[in-house]
């Protein structure tokens, strides 16, 4: 759609990943690609964004951090290798990374058994490593055990009646105990733990963890009753050894409960995803004398509006004074909608496909589609 062209400055490629089809270096760059095409002679600066879930370590690496690879537990036991982004004395950690979904062997649920041990490991390396502030990324995890594993990768002993150390996943909680915290403090000591994220859910009920996020992760009806009942021991115990009870704190119920273990046990404190995403990516800077922000995901609709990246991107580029646009692999918006969020201009890579396109094929294309919303983007924007 036509706008009147934005004459001077640079243009800033900012979006999250087009999930199935494109990472968002991959989107960032292929945008990029279009727009030096349909203006020669235009700086474009890509910089791929993340609102704190998958995707975030991709991200502060292609913003500059340093890549630190890892051999951690995978979420059923497995090792696996694992990525962490540092600069200075900052380490982003991405829960996915070491304790994914997509890391289950097979694509097997596990939903009583998953565990979180592999994201404690990755927290522990980025301390070994002289890190002092740990950003902490949740989402898209395949355990449910309310960061039980994770405490036990840094020191905090979970024991049975028995005395044996509690195996893995969340079902087995019930089964706990004695908790003690061991070396945990002293390991965490001096470190600031910072949660990238933007979940509000409690740990337990009907909003809670297993209620709402166990289904995805494979949990019948059933065991997501267990589960429930698992995590409300383990934050009885967590609250017996802190003297502080989080579990109904907002965000607590974040990946499986992993936002309830990083709080109590961790210290940590939660900051929207993607405005501390882009303090680090140094999006200020970046924006900072542009003629154009672009930002966009696989599919711009209602929950966009609800603190995801774009909106985020969005938001700062329009209080920076620079106009926004976006690309999307489906725009489900109304325009009202999509300019009341601050977009002068929105492009589907659905639309740019074409109508009598097959379906999938704006997933299957999405790198020439992508490509081609760029260069449509500037021909209107740009002039």
């Amino acid at each position: 759609m036509a706008q009147q062209p934005i004459s001077t400055g640079h243009v800033v490629v900012a979006p999250d990943k087009f999930k199935g089809s494109l990472s968002a270096a991959e989107a960032a760059e292929r945008i990029a690609a279009g727009i030096r095409r349909a203006a020669p002679g235009t700086e474009v600066r890509t910089l791929p964004v993340a609102d704190g879930g998958e995707g975030t370590v991709l991200a502060a690496l292609a913003a500059g951090y340093r890549r630190i690879e890892a051999t951690v537990s995978g979420p059923t036991g497995e090792p696996v290798r694992a990525l962490l982004a540092v600069r200075d004395r900052t380490a982003v950690v991405e829960a996915a990374q070491a304790s994914g979904l997509t890391l289950l062997p097979g694509g097997v649920p596990a939903p009583l058994t998953a565990g979180s041990y592999g994201t404690g490991q990755l927290i522990a390396r980025a301390l070994e490593l002289g890190c002092d502030r740990i950003v902490l990324g949740l989402g898209g995890v395949a355990c449910t055990d309310g960061g039980a594993g994770m405490a036990q990768a840094l020191g905090a002993s979970l024991r049975d009646r028995d005395g044996a150390e509690l195996r893995p996943g969340g079902a087995a909680l019930h089964g706990l105990a004695a908790l003690d915290l061991g070396v945990l403090p002293k390991t965490l000591a001096g470190a600031e733990v910072v949660i990238a994220g933007d979940v509000d859910n409690p740990l337990l009920g009907e909003r809670g963890a297993p209620a709402v996020y166990g289904p995805q992760k494979g949990a019948s009806p059933a065991q997501v009753a267990e589960l429930d009942a698992a995590l409300a021991h383990w934050a009885d115990a967590v609250g017996a050894a802190t003297g502080t009870d989080l579990r109904a704190t907002p965000g607590a119920g974040a990946a499986g409960g992993l936002g309830f273990g990083a709080m109590a046990l961790l210290g940590a404190r939660m900051r929207p995803g993607i405005g501390l995403l882009l303090d680090l990516l140094g999006f200020d800077q970046a924006v900072r004398g542009a003629r154009l922000v672009v930002t966009g995901e696989g599919c711009l609709d209602v929950q966009t509006l609800h603190g995801k990246a774009p909106a985020g991107v969005a938001a700062a580029a329009t209080g920076a004074g620079v106009p926004v646009a976006a690309v999307a692999g489906l725009l489900e918006l109304t325009e009202a909608q999509w300019r009341g969020a601050g977009f002068v201009a929105a492009y589907a890579l659905a639309d740019l496909a074409g109508p009598d396109a097959p379906a999938g094929d704006s997933i299957t294309r999405a790198a020439e589609l992508a490509e081609l919303a760029g260069r449509r983007l500037a021909t209107d924007l740009l002039g």
